[in-house]
């Protein structure tokens, strides 16, 4: 057995292609700040044909994209609706409150990553003095933390219906849009129909080196833009980010089907290792969690001794989660699987 070097603890780890390299080193660029970077124009009329949406934005990341997402949208003193287990809510350092004087009120993630629309009824608020206003009804397609499930659009028209009745605008964790647009076999444009506005990255599976687009209507778009300049994300010649989008959009959506593919392989071979807990069935996009059932050995132990085998993943509490990226390979999988089941035995030396 040979060490392999093999990257699973995110598809954030993915390096730009020599197609990404190539676009960027030629790029034209103007400034963006005063809107004349020709190339960003390019992403954003692509990302917002894409999405079916009027208008787009270029920002540095899904974190600034949901911010200025739900901040466009809301007041201060306004309450977002959105799910216990979702990345805004988890893994944005409460900046919707930091920054915007708007609060979160978490109400149950399903297993599939949907919320209850009777539980989002039953969290909107009543037209009272006394109580915030409910601005913004969120929801999160791929669902991080519920292993990369994705939403049907009726799932989310569900919701969406629910809240616009309320007066609620719609906003659209999309991080990895793409990959239920795959695993769907469906398109954004008819994913991302029910809501208002929707971020996704760049910079995961589609393997840009960075960014994310917001996508809602031009209104929308003229107050994000706003919000952009005043978070210090007006970014100047970024027309050479931008092009390594262009590519990502045009040329890695439908090879996403491969990382899913290698996801269920992972997760098949994992399955079949004593010691180790995954339920393939559950696997539908490119992450996959598994758990360890070794005495006196717990998640964080276990990636130790994968990663002295060369394989890296992330402990996540007591699970681990694994995701498969297009610089992953079959190979890389194999060779993944034979690690974890050398790891399972014993704690093993680093392989030369």
């Amino acid at each position: 057995m040979t060490l392999r070097s093999v990257e699973l603890r995110s598809d954030t780890f993915t390096r730009p292609t020599p197609a990404m390299r190539r676009a960027m080193f030629e790029a034209e660029v103007g400034d963006d700040v005063w809107d004349e970077d020709p190339t960003v124009h390019a992403l954003e009329r692509r990302a917002a044909e894409l999405t079916g949406k009027e208008g787009a934005l270029f920002v540095s990341s899904g974190t600034q994209g949901n911010l200025i997402g739900v901040l466009a949208h809301s007041q201060r003193g306004d309450e977002v609706i959105l799910g216990d287990e979702s990345h805004i809510f988890r893994y944005e350092v409460a900046g919707t409150a930091v920054i915007g004087g708007v609060q979160l009120r978490t109400i149950h993630t399903g297993a599939d990553g949907s919320l209850d629309p009777g539980e989002v009824r039953s969290a909107l608020r009543e037209d009272d003095i006394h109580q915030p206003r409910t601005g913004v009804v969120a929801l999160e397609n791929t669902h991080q933390r519920r292993g990369g499930v994705p939403l049907t659009r009726e799932q989310t028209a569900s919701v969406a219906d629910i809240a616009h009745g309320a007066g609620a605008r719609v906003h659209l964790d999309g991080a990895r849009l793409f990959n239920a647009v795959v695993a769907l076999e469906t398109s954004a444009a008819e994913l991302t129909a029910p809501v208002d506005s929707v971020t996704f990255c760049l910079s995961k599976g589609l393997g840009a080196p960075v960014g994310s687009m917001l996508c809602g209507d031009a209104d929308f778009i003229r107050r994000a833009r706003r919000w952009r300049k005043m978070l210090g994300g007006g970014m100047r010649q970024v027309g050479i980010l931008a092009a390594a989008g262009l590519v990502a959009l045009d040329a890695h959506i439908e090879r996403l089907a491969e990382d899913h593919a290698n996801a269920r392989r992972l997760a098949e071979g994992l399955a079949a290792i004593p010691g180790l807990v995954v339920d393939p069935s559950g696997v539908r996009t490119n992450i996959v969690f598994f758990d360890v059932a070794i005495p006196g050995v717990d998640a964080a132990a276990f990636a130790d001794r994968l990663e002295t085998l060369g394989v890296r993943v992330a402990p996540m509490g007591e699970t681990l989660r694994a995701v498969t990226s297009y610089e992953v390979s079959r190979e890389d999988i194999d060779y993944a699987v034979e690690a974890a089941a050398m790891a399972v035995r014993e704690p093993a030396p680093a392989l030369g």
